[in-house]
């Protein structure tokens, strides 16, 4: 569990730091600074990387070990 969580720790560092490396260009000055414009961003890797922390999550749960024994009798 400790990798995993490092791993994990490791990736979203790298992650970060490789989505600051990305600079979104301001409006021009002296150019009226529409809501179209804005809304025109691309947010395909926001996208990607929720479904990926939602599917981490997921296998962590289905995954978790229970010390709960359920026995049956007939």
């Amino acid at each position: 569990m400790r990798t995993f969580v490092a791993a994990t720790v490791a990736a979203t560092l790298i992650a970060t730091s490789a989505l600051a490396a990305v600079t979104v260009s301001p409006l021009p000055s002296g150019k009226p600074a529409g809501v179209k414009k804005a809304q025109e961003a691309d947010n395909t890797v926001w996208w990607v990387v929720g479904l990926g922390a939602v599917a981490a999550g997921v296998g962590l749960v289905a995954s978790g070990n229970s010390t709960v024994v359920t026995t049956t009798t007939k």
